[in-house]
């Protein structure tokens, strides 16, 4: 799989880092132009957020559209153990945050690092892998992401870790896939991290809203559905209609190994106020839009 490699640096004062997303400063701000059709948006220092590719941390500060219930999470000791552990990984140390999840303080201030890229999604992040200390190749050139230096990256280090859901679009190249699904596979059956956890193919009951936000652990895709239509749903928690808002949303995928292409809805399963995803969160891949 061939990137572009970008050197700079992360920077997290100010800002609101998770388990799969941090802001980046590169060396040659116009570097980002090479992330194309979609453009990269950036602050005045030439810095932008990254989403770190394959993965889906749980949500430590989530707003869905309707705003009817505010600013939510996931069980928030898995969700900050996540962010924690991309931080520490990266290098910093003495995190300080206040109640919005914004850094206040970090030692150091910056940490130099590295990314592979190719694009930008649809809300101007670069969509990336992420790797500590300085590249071997030159600033700005094409570099081949093989399986040994896909181990070196945060992604792959947060998933090893049990820390991230494993989250796979159309763009990712099938052999780094591969070996992001040969990881999951292993630590889901060490029960490690929020394997241990996880109820996104057993199933849970939707009693309230805090049954997601505080007490079950899914996929964050799947919560992050399932937050927005509770935001539209007039204060009730029913989700009868919770499959008819996803076919409205138009989430494509394809099932593997079948190469089956459908909605997000075709994998969900509502009974009552039970839900449960039908296929294993590796075996699907999302289509961008």
């Amino acid at each position: 799989m061939t990137m572009t490699s970008i050197q700079g640096n992360f920077r997290i004062i100010k800002a609101a880092p998770d388990g799969d997303s941090i802001r980046f400063y590169p060396n040659n701000p116009q570097l980002w132009e090479k992330l194309l059709p979609t453009r990269v948006v950036t602050n005045r220092a030439g810095g932008a957020q990254l989403r770190l590719d394959s993965i889906d941390a749980l949500e430590t500060h989530f707003n869905p559209r309707g705003d009817s219930i505010g600013v939510q999470h996931q069980p928030l000791e898995l969700a900050h153990s996540a962010a924690s552990e991309l931080l520490k990984f990266l290098g910093f140390k003495k995190i300080t945050r206040n109640a919005n999840e914004v850094v206040t303080a970090a030692e150091p201030e910056a940490i130099p690092g590295f990314i592979l890229t190719k694009f930008a999604d649809t809300y101007g992040r670069s969509v990336a892998f992420a790797f500590k200390g300085n590249s071997d190749v030159e600033d700005g050139s094409s570099i081949y992401l093989d399986k040994s230096l896909l181990k070196k990256s945060a992604n792959y280090h947060l998933l090893a870790k049990g820390l991230v859901y494993p989250t796979f679009y159309s763009k990712l190249y099938p052999d780094i896939r591969k070996e992001l699904i040969l990881v999951t596979e292993k630590v889901r059956k060490e029960k490690k991290g929020l394997w241990a956890l996880d109820k996104t193919n057993d199933g849970f009951v939707l009693e309230d809203l805090e049954t997601i936000t505080d007490n079950v652990v899914i996929l964050p895709k799947l919560f992050r559905r399932l937050l927005g239509y509770l935001a539209i749903n007039d204060g009730s928690i029913s989700i009868e209609k919770f499959v008819e808002y996803l076919k409205s949303l138009g989430d494509r995928l394809i099932i593997l190994p079948e190469g089956h292409v459908t909605g997000f809805d075709f994998v969900v399963k509502v009974e009552g106020q039970n839900i449960k995803l039908t296929s294993q969160p590796e075996d699907l891949v999302f289509l961008e839009k």
